[in-house]
């Protein structure tokens, strides 16, 4: 029990009254991560500045012209922003943490900012998901990591993610952070990350951070060619989510409500059927029983001769969607 004449355990040398004691509600890590956020803001608010901005456009140019086909010209240039400032100007990073060690006061943050020298790229495999982390298995070193989710957004085993990471300010061992963009690839790229990390195991003269910085466009351009375009969705689970709204569209019904459902449960629970149409025809009755858009004048047989997949297949799906909703709704 802290007393309020104590050293606040924040770390802010303050006594526990006249610091953390009216934010009793919030712990002493979350007040922490929030500091560390805001200052991982101000510097994607601060940078580039002009000086830099030819050599980032230049970049962004490399990069471009092999990937334009495939990805939209936003999520290039967030890719090649990491990318230039961590692989190709990481004085840019070192200057701003520099700034922000004489301008932070709270020692444990100072403490923090002192391990995030070095921000490095990180490839892996999600092995595990809780409330707070994601296990993730480096593809190209074995390194097993816990980074920190950025959202409640159901997590499947088996994504790939790409990102650079720093010590999430925990001070737990190998509990890390994704700095900017964490982008996670659907299941059916797998080989394709199998492939880059035998061609890194093949070499010995390259770090992981030489490798990635060299051959980082090459993996990106042949995630392209086979068919990634920025989703976390598998081409299954995309096609599930097409069929599903054409259907509603064609019956003027509003789909938004009933796809966001949709897409938490094919994301987290990785249902394995055979044709998209049968999850999509369990989808459809579901919404319609949950009252997720203006009912239609269809039968449950009805809707399964609409699909033409059977009533079996139909109630399979619906079944499944009406536990994942009920369990989900009792969690929140």
């Amino acid at each position: 029990m802290v007393g309020r004449n104590d050293s606040c355990p924040c770390g802010s040398g303050k006594k526990y009254k006249k610091c953390c004691e009216s934010k009793e509600t919030i712990s002493i890590e979350e007040v922490q991560i929030e500091e560390l956020e805001r200052i991982l803001q101000s510097f994607y608010d601060e940078y580039p500045e002009r000086k830099d901005l030819a050599d980032y456009v230049d970049l962004v140019k490399t990069w471009s012209e092999p990937l334009k086909q495939y990805l939209d010209q936003e999520m290039i240039e967030a890719i090649v922003m990491d990318e230039f400032f961590f692989h190709h100007k990481k004085e840019i990073w070192e200057g701003y943490l520099e700034k922000q060690l004489k301008k932070v006061v709270r020692p444990t943050t100072l403490s923090v900012l002192e391990q995030w020298g070095g921000p490095r790229v990180f490839i892996g495999e999600v092995v595990d998901v809780d409330n707070t982390y994601m296990t993730v298995t480096n593809i190209l070193t074995g390194e097993i990591i816990q980074l920190r989710r950025e959202s409640e957004k159901p997590v499947p085993v088996g994504m790939h993610v790409y990102c650079f990471i720093l010590p999430d300010g925990t001070f737990k061992e190998n509990h890390y952070l994704a700095i900017s963009s964490l982008v996670f690839f659907p299941t059916d790229h797998k080989e394709l990350f199998v492939d880059f990390a035998k061609r890194f195991k093949s070499q010995n003269e390259q770090s992981v951070q030489e490798f990635v910085k060299e051959n980082g466009i090459d993996l990106w351009r042949v995630l392209g060619e086979n068919g990634y375009e920025g989703g976390e969705y598998t081409f299954f689970e995309a096609g599930v989510l097409q069929v599903a709204m054409d259907f509603l569209v064609k019956h003027n019904r509003s789909y938004n409500d009933l796809i966001e459902i949709v897409e938490d449960y094919l994301f987290e629970q990785q249902p394995k059927a055979r044709k998209e149409v049968a999850i999509a025809a369990g989808a459809i009755r579901f919404g319609q029983e949950k009252g997720l858009f203006e009912p239609l004048e269809l039968t449950v047989k009805e809707i399964a001769e609409s699909f033409h997949v059977s009533t079996s297949s139909l109630n399979k799906y619906y079944n499944e969607l009406i536990m994942y909703y009920e369990r989900t709704k009792d969690n929140n």
